[in-house]
């Protein structure tokens, strides 16, 4: 399991990277596992977040071949966000991964 934490987190990684490609360098985030993503502590914006998210299902279906939502209403629900920081997004990626495998 430690090994497709590590790709998750490549792939959340990735996509903060290339956000701050896109931000002025007095705007970039912070890459690594206890970055914020959502709530007062967040450096990012709605606009941000939502581009994150999409480039993160977009490299998750590309990788494991399956259409893979992080926005469905079960996300939204959660009392604890999966989007509250790097870390609750990885451990959502990987419930829904383990979902996906086969029994």
């Amino acid at each position: 399991m430690a090994g497709r934490r590590d790709e998750v987190l490549r792939i959340i990684f990735g996509a903060l990277e290339s956000l701050n490609q896109e931000l002025d360098e007095d705007a970039r985030v912070e890459v690594g596992p206890s970055t914020p993503l959502f709530g007062p502590e967040a450096s990012l914006d709605s606009l941000s977040l939502v581009s994150v998210i999409v480039d993160v299902e977009t490299a998750l279906t590309l990788k494991w071949d399956t259409p893979i939502s992080l926005t469905d209403d079960r996300a939204m629900s959660r009392e604890i966000s999966p989007f509250d920081d790097v870390g609750a997004l990885t451990d959502y990626v990987l419930e829904l991964l383990a979902e996906l495998a086969p029994a």
